[in-house]
């Protein structure tokens, strides 16, 4: 029997969003994940060398494949073989890839709850069972050992992201580490989601493959290369499970986008260009925190990395989801329910995406402050 999933509430809001736009209206985007700033230079130059020059085809790039192996021991003095990534159609595919070849039908999988939407839904479609275990401020919104201590039996698998998706919370390195031994003992996978590393504020984050070498773990192009379009993620699979790997990608995706590819081997050069991407992202989201409490909005995540800021508005509604469109039909701005990331709490969260320019975070925070000021008033 095909599985029911829940809708991505997110893109309602995207899809009434830009039928604003199209009427003419003033629209700044904080629903989606997305930078706005599109592909480095250097990957839109060679994109547009490669239309010009290359047929192109069915294609997996040994090159930026190796180019991924340097980032890797750069970042984190990792020696890994470049055969390891598995190149796909954005980090989605790579989820989908990482669950079906390591788990079957039936197993479960934990999760954090505030998490990303597609976790429990790509879970339920592969007739997996998501079992999202409630996080707070106490762990930082974040999966902890403590919390899989207390799951009887253990789960077949788990999947930590950090920085996370809402909250933009980083797991510290001694608490992956324990994790990682608590799986270890007990037999559980490891499926740790990396999309938003490079984008960190407080501290960098730590790869759970230090801790965890069979982990499977999912990178993209999409979030700190400014590349969500081009559709190119990758999954880094344990050397026994490569060839297993590589088996189901060609089947069920064949190859990523051979376009994709020659763009993204030039974005790894691109450092200086992302990283004063990095710095417009930090003072956008020192600006939100300093913002966010005068519209009484002050029991928030704490995001040290990604660029979301997830916010309890409880005292003004039990419905985020109404409440994002109305308060995108009034504002023109456009956020994410909390319903997304949490089925329950969720009704009362909203999620600030701050992947945007300076100029729209402060036109964005005083559309805002108008608008809260208006909602005490009534």
């Amino acid at each position: 029997m095909p599985a029911e999933i829940d809708p991505f509430y997110a893109i309602e809001i995207n899809r009434l969003a830009y039928r604003l736009q199209t009427e003419g209206r003033s629209i700044i985007h904080m629903e989606y994940g997305q930078p706005s700033q599109g592909a480095p230079k250097k990957a839109i130059e060679v994109a547009h060398r490669i239309l010009d020059t290359d047929s192109m085809g069915y294609w997996e790039s040994p090159e930026l494949k190796a180019g991924l192996a340097r980032r890797y021991f750069k970042l984190y003095g990792l020696d890994i073989d470049p055969e390891r990534f598995i190149l796909t159609c954005g980090a989605s595919a790579a989820l989908v890839l990482a669950l079906t070849v390591r788990f079957a039908a039936g197993d479960t999988i934990a999760t954090a709850r505030p998490g990303y939407v597609a976790y429990r839904n790509t879970l339920k479609a592969l007739h997996l069972r998501p079992h999202e275990i409630a996080c707070g401020p106490d762990t930082r919104y974040q999966l902890s050992a403590a919390h899989l201590a207390a799951l009887i039996p253990p789960p077949q698998g788990v999947i930590v992201a950090s920085p996370a998706n809402p909250t933009g919370t980083i797991i510290k390195a001694d608490e992956l580490e324990k994790i990682a031994a608590y799986c270890r003992v007990h037999g559980i996978a490891v499926v740790s989601d990396e999309i938003y590393h490079g984008l960190s504020y407080v501290e960098p984050a730590e790869t759970m493959l230090r801790f965890a070498p069979d982990a499977f773990v999912i990178g993209s192009f999409s979030k700190y290369f400014g590349m969500p379009a081009w559709r190119l993620g990758w999954l880094l699979a344990p050397e026994n499970h490569v060839a297993r790997a590589r088996a189901y990608v060609g089947n069920l995706f064949l190859t990523a986008p051979s376009l994709s590819q020659h763009a993204a081997t030039a974005a790894l050069d691109a450092h200086d260009e992302l990283e004063a991407r990095v710095e417009v992202y930090r003072h956008n989201r020192d600006l939100m925190l300093k913002a966010l409490p005068r519209l009484g909005l002050d029991k928030i995540a704490p995001p040290d990395g990604a660029f979301y800021i997830y916010a309890n508005v409880g005292h003004l509604t039990d419905d985020s989801l109404a409440f994002c469109r109305q308060l995108l039909l009034d504002t023109g701005v456009a956020i994410a329910p909390g319903i997304d990331f949490d089925p329950d709490a969720g009704r009362r969260h909203i999620r600030f995406s701050f992947a945007v320019t300076f100029e729209e975070t402060e036109d964005a925070v005083a559309r805002l402050e108008r608008w809260f000021a208006a909602c005490k008033r009534l």
